[in-house]
Order: C-alpha cells, then sequence, then structure tokens
C-alpha cells in the first residue's frame, strides 16, 4: 500500500513542553501546522512522566509532612492514612485533565495533531508510523525536533520490576519499607522525598562530593540539614558496584572513595543518574543536522540547525533540561520560521528543587564565579531574621544575592526555603531588568512575607537589613 502523501508549512517532533508551545506559537501567527508524537495527546514527559505528576505527589507528601508538624502549635490530626488507589487516581486525573485540554487548544488552533513517531527521509520530509502500524509521509516547509530526553540506565544492573526509574516511580505501584536511590540530583530527590514521606525508608547514594550538583554549597548544606530527618541516610562519593536480585529484594554492594566496600539489602532500588538526548532513531543522518558527541543537536541563537529547513529546542539540544527553557525556545523558533525577528538570550534560567525545603537559583552561583575568577559580592538574608518564616514554622531558609561590586547590579539570586520556586521569578526578573541592589531595596514589599526576604538581603548589601545586624565594615 504506498502511503498518504500530505504535506504542511511546520511539522514538530515532539508534543512536551518544547513542541507544543511551538506549535500553539506559529498557529497564532498564521502558519499550517502539524504536530507528530506518540501519545494520543501532547504533553511530552512532563505532563505525562515529569513535572506535573511528580509534583502532585510532593504535594501529598507535604500534607503529610505538615500534618505532622502541626502538633508542634498543638494541633493533632493523628497518623495519616495513605489510600494509595486513591492518591494514584488522584494524579492521574491531574495529568490527564491537562493532557486532554491540550489536545482541544490544538483543535481550537486547528493544529493536525498525529499520533506515531516520526522519522526523516530527508530535509523535508518524514515517514509517521501510527500505533497501528500504518505509514503516512509528509513533506514540510520547516520542522522543529523536540524530542526531548530520557532516562540514563546503569547496565549493571539486572532487569527486574524491583529496579525503579523516574518513570516507574511515579507509577507508584506500591509503597516499598526500604528503597536505595541512587542519584543525588534534583529528580531522585523530589521522588525519593515523595516516598520518604509516604512510609519508605530511603537511602541516598550520589558519586559526587555533594548532592544537587551545580547548586552553592551553602544553599545546598541548608536543604541538606532538612533532608537528612527525611531520609535514612545520604551518602557522597559512593558507587553501586554490584546488585542481585533476591526472593525479598534487590542486594546491593556499594563503593566509596577509599575502596571499602559494604552490602545491604533493599526491597527496591531507584535509579536517577540524569537525562539523554533523544536524537538517535530519528534518521537525522537523512539532513545536515549535527550533533555533538553527547548526542545533542548543535543550534543558533535562532534555534537553528545546520540544516536551514529544521529548528530544534528543548533537553534535546542540551542542558539545561528544564520544561520552562524549553518553552521559551520554542516561542523564538517558531517566531523566527514566521519571520519575526526572535533570539533566545536570556540572562537567567531559573532552576527550581522541590524537595523539603525548597532550592531555586537563576543567574550566577558563586560557585560559577569563583571557578571564573569573577569579582562579586554576596549578600545573604537567613530567614530565622524572617517573621513570615516563624510563622510558618520554616525558618531554616536562606535568601542570597549574587552582586557586581562596581556597578551594584544583581547578577544572581540564591533561595533555599519554602516556596522558593515561586519567589525566584522576582530575581528572574530583577536580573533581566538590570535591576541593581538598590532597585531590589526600594521596592516595597508587603509585610508580613517570604518576599520580604529579597528586599532584606538587597538592604545587607549596604549593610542597613532591618532585621539582622552587620556592622559596616
Amino acid at each position: 500500500m504506498n502511503p498518504k502523501q500530505n504535506h504542511t508549512q511546520l511539522l514538530i517532533i515532539g508534543g512536551g513542553p518544547g513542541g507544543y508551545p511551538a506549535a500553539f506559537r506559529a498557529a497564532d501567527l498564521g502558519l499550517q501546522v502539524t504536530i507528530v508524537d506518540t501519545a494520543p495527546n501532547p504533553g511530552g514527559v512532563c505532563l505525562y512522566q515529569g513535572c506535573i505528576p511528580s509534583k502532585a505527589l510532593l504535594h501529598a507528601a507535604r500534607l503529610i509532612s505538615e500534618s505532622r508538624e502541626a502538633k508542634k502549635i498543638g494541633i493533632d490530626f493523628g497518623e495519616p492514612k495513605i489510600d494509595l488507589d486513591q492518591l494514584r487516581r488522584w494524579k492521574e486525573s491531574i495529568v490527564t485533565k491537562l493532557t486532554n485540554g491540550l489536545g482541544q487548544l490544538c483543535k481550537q488552533r486547528k493544529i493536525d495533531f498525529i499520533q506515531g513517531k516520526a522519522t526523516f527521509l530527508a530535509s523535508r520530509t518524514v515517514t509517521i508510523k501510527r500505533p497501528d502500524g500504518s505509514h503516512q509521509t509528509i513533506s514540510f516547509d520547516n520542522a522543529i525536533i523536540a524530542t526531548g530526553s530520557r532516562v540514563n540506565s546503569l547496565p549493571a544492573l539486572p532487569d527486574s520490576p524491583r529496579i525503579l526509574d523516574s518513570t516507574s516511580a511515579l507509577k507508584l505501584i506500591d509503597i516499598p519499607k526500604t528503597m536505595l536511590l541512587i542519584g543525588g540530583g534534583y529528580i531522585g530527590l523530589e521522588l525519593g522525598t515523595a516516598y520518604a514521606r509516604l512510609g519508605s525508608t530511603v537511602d541516598v547514594i550520589e558519586i559526587l562530593p555533594q548532592i544537587l550538583t551545580g547548586a552553592d554549597r551553602d544553599l545546598v548544606q541548608i536543604a541538606e540539614k532538612k533532608m537528612k530527618t527525611i531520609f535514612g541516610s545520604i551518602s557522597v562519593e559512593i558507587k553501586i558496584t554490584k546488585a542481585e536480585e533476591t526472593n525479598t529484594g534487590m542486594k546491593v554492594t556499594l563503593e566509596d572513595k577509599n575502596g571499602k566496600s559494604s552490602s545491604k539489602e533493599y526491597e527496591k532500588v531507584f535509579v536517577a543518574i540524569g537525562r539523554r538526548p533523544n536524537s538517535d532513531n530519528l534518521g537525522l543522518e537523512n539532513t545536515k543536522v549535527k550533533i555533538t558527541k553527547q548526542g545533542f543537536i548543535e543550534v543558533d541563537a535562532h534555534r537553528r540547525t545546520s540544516d536551514p529547513f529544521l529548528y530544534a529546542v528543548g533537553d534535546v539540544t542540551g542542558s539545561p533540561m528544564l520544561a520552562h527553557k524549553a518553552s521559551h525556545e520554542a516561542f523564538v523558533a517558531a517566531e523566527s520560521i514566521a519571520g519575526r525577528k526572535s533570539i533566545f538570550e536570556p540572562k537567567a534560567i531559573p532552576s527550581v528543587v522541590f524537595t523539603d525545603p525548597e532550592l531555586a537559583w537563576c543567574g550566577l552561583t558563586e560557585t560559577q564565579a569563583k571557578a571564573e575568577d569573577r569579582n562579586i559580592k554576596v549578600a545573604k538574608f537567613p530567614w530565622v531574621a524572617s517573621g513570615r518564616a516563624l510563622t510558618l514554622g520554616q525558618t531554616d531558609g536562606m535568601t542570597k544575592l549574587i552582586v557586581e561590586p562596581d556597578t551594584e547590579k544583581i547578577l544572581g539570586v540564591g533561595i533555599v526555603g519554602p516556596g522558593a520556586g515561586e519567589l525566584i521569578a522576582e530575581g528572574v526578573l530583577a536580573i533581566e531588568m538590570g535591576a541593581t541592589a538598590k532597585d531590589l531595596k526600594t521596592c516595597i514589599h508587603p509585610h508580613p512575607t517570604l518576599s520580604e526576604t529579597l528586599m532584606e538581603s538587597a538592604e545587607s548589601f549596604f549593610g542597613l537589613a532591618t532585621h539582622i545586624y552587620r556592622p559596616k565594615k
């Protein structure tokens, strides 16, 4: 049977937070758009197996934590009873509502959505394999590759249902009594927190010298202090060398930096050691697209690849692998294809770790400044001096600013504490607008709020913070 021939102005491969925003923006700008994705609706890993379901579980975990912490202020709800089936249904209902909603938005914008897998036959042609096995060929004027990334695995581990990755962990099949979390990055720590709050004893191992590599150590230390009360243990500079399944679990052998080995059995092992780009099996060898040794697609500031008809956005183009970064790249690609002047050159991309407490940063970090031998001044405000933090019973927090001494411009912001992910947006705005410490200091912030910690951090830069005493040198 001859494949059906078709043509579209813009073909988008991948319906995640890079793909569907590109499609929506392009359609709004008047282009004829077709999306191809393996799922029945747009959403990608973020909505189906990542950002959204994980935050739903973290919300449930936080409710459990708050119910227990309430005893400190004289309110006792009793020990929480967990209906795992209902929790799972609630989580899935959120995913279904959001993905169905995106499907409706596709129809409203007259975007053609095709469920299937696309493979390039040439720079302006793909073949699409549908779920029923049939094929369709589509030609196009331009295409955006937004195929995202997938989890890394450890080949040495056995193929067993006792070995989880971020996708299988989110299915919440059960709550194991014991779990080993391999990887101290944000994905593992977030889901590990959820499992720990739901009743698992979770031990964390990280091969690098600290968890949450990339974040400033002073911020991580505050978060880690709380995490040590949540997890069974947190061990760094340690690796897994062997794992074998037993009748009751998974027996693992660990080795520390000194070569000392130890063994322990866990009911489940959760592997969270990063992600890799989905640039393979796309037929890119039939195009002029260039790929790095790590598998990332090379793009310019307009998100154009080395093939003039093809653009790429999101995880498949490199770090940071963040949904909001992918979406903004998507806007640039769509606008560029539509003939608009658009370029991707952010000064600050926020990173958020939704653990307990949350940790967030944007712009220049203190660690990065030291590595680049840049002259900076750091201003900090401890949350123990925040009235709002005290009323929340959450004083283990800190807000810090990275300031350029000569111009007093804010170059970076770091926050650790509840709601850090919401508060960091002000830091992003300050950096993008070229705000100075004085600008932030003189902006009136509502009282009592955690947002005041940004203002008081700026005040401390001048030695004038109201709620902490730092004499001028």
